[in-house]
């Protein structure tokens, strides 16, 4: 069941909840203090070593018709193509390198290789996902606006689908990525609240995607030559392999056992140190070696992320242990797992709620009378509430450029 009430549920005074929010601010000043040559020289690296790995993997297509070469080729390329994703644009879109003031690595200039315009992603995530995390009504990214994700969420014959809808959606990521800011619910109901707004939207994503499609499927496969077709495959490939590692690293962010949903009553006058407890309930993180943490954008550290999601990703670590230090102080909840187990947590939880709400009940009480936390979208009444043990994350983001309660407007 959604929360309207985060302090209440933390079970935290009002003054507690302040306390914190300064806690998590003083971490802040304390990272920005540090930012230098050691940051700048990290991305910059990180983006020679991509476009360097896209090269290859371009090259080695020219000898597509090659097994060894074909496989060597596709696989090179979705790495690059998953690097350049993860944690150079999505981070770069946030805008945690605009303090170097370079123009090639800076939120307004950077367009990333994948069919979601970059101005319309920075709306939808960076503003909408980021500012209302797992509010209700307000974050599209619960559930996609076609996921049931929450038992008292009203049932429908057609979420019986979902698994099927949900696979569809992880091979095609990027696509329904690219849909994300269009009025899709207007759409539906032929209700678009800004049709001219609408239209110049879906222009965009269908120039984006023309771009995207020539240079994948025509471009590059015709510099080939005869190795057209074996090169094109090569490369829808790499596209698949990205979009399902894609969609597999951010449905563990909000969705495994622990992470909570919220109701708009709880945006009401909303502190900054609510908004900060907000974004630590509602995110997961999962447990990984550095390569691990590097090839998924560093959404292992999704609390960390949602707390401070204009901080330069290679500082998460450091970040982690205060937040974590801070979430012990507040006997606070800090969601962590495995990446094995948090995203079979996420999956389970959509399977579950394709299904009637007589059945999750069942199998909620079946996972409370086993003494096992309810799963992921379940009535809290019905399963139980005991939080996991805190491992390591960091804090939340309210600086001008990127959203917070004081900053609501910010894209």
């Amino acid at each position: 069941m959604a929360i309207a009430d985060v302090k209440e549920f933390a079970h935290l005074s009002e003054a507690d909840v302040e306390a914190l929010g300064r806690e998590f601010d003083q971490i802040r000043a304390d990272i920005e203090e540090k930012l230098g040559d050691e940051d700048a020289t990290y991305i910059r690296r990180l983006i020679t070593i991509q476009r360097r790995l896209n090269v290859a993997a371009r090259a080695m297509l020219f000898g597509s018709h090659r097994r060894e070469l074909w496989w060597a080729g596709a696989l090179t390329l979705a790495v690059a193509k998953i690097l350049e994703n993860m944690e150079i644009g999505h981070n770069v879109m946030h805008g945690q390198w605009d303090w170097m003031n370079d123009p090639e690595v800076h939120s307004s200039t950077w367009e990333w290789d994948n069919v979601c315009p970059a101005d319309q992603w920075k709306h939808s995530h960076n503003y909408l996902h980021h500012t209302y995390t797992n509010v209700i009504g307000k974050d599209k990214d619960v559930g996609y606006e076609i996921l049931r994700v929450r038992s008292d969420q009203p049932w429908h014959p057609y979420y019986l689908t979902q698994p099927v809808v949900n696979a569809m959606l992880m091979l095609a990521f990027e696509y329904g990525v690219s849909l994300h800011d269009l009025d899709i619910d207007g759409l539906v109901k032929w209700q678009i609240e800004d049709p001219e707004e609408f239209k110049k939207k879906f222009k965009g994503i269908l120039v984006k995607q023309a771009r995207q499609i020539g240079k994948d499927y025509i471009l590059f496969p015709a510099l080939t030559g005869k190795n057209f077709r074996p090169t094109a495959t090569a490369n829808l490939t790499a596209n698949l392999i990205r979009n399902i590692w894609s969609y597999a690293i951010i449905f563990c962010g909000h969705f495994p056992d622990g992470a909570e949903v919220f109701t708009e009553e709880e945006l009401e006058q909303e502190t900054q140190g609510e908004w900060y407890l907000r974004q630590l309930l509602a995110s997961a993180n999962f447990t990984g070696n550095r390569l691990m943490h590097v090839m998924s954008g560093s959404l292992g550290y999704q609390i960390e992320h949602h707390l401070y999601p204009d901080l330069p990703s290679n500082r998460y670590p450091e970040i982690q242990d205060r937040v974590r230090a801070l979430c012990e102080k507040y006997e606070l909840p800090y969601t962590t797992g495995s990446f094995p187990r948090q995203f079979w947590q996420a999956t389970r939880s959509i399977w579950r709620l394709s299904l009637p709400a007589r059945k999750m009940r069942e199998a909620s009480q079946k996972r409370q009378a086993l003494g096992l936390p309810r799963h992921a979208g379940a009535v809290p009444s019905t399963g139980d509430q005991t939080p996991q043990t805190p491992q390591t994350p960091p804090a939340p983001t309210n600086t001008p450029g990127h959203p917070g309660p004081s900053n609501p407007t910010q894209a």
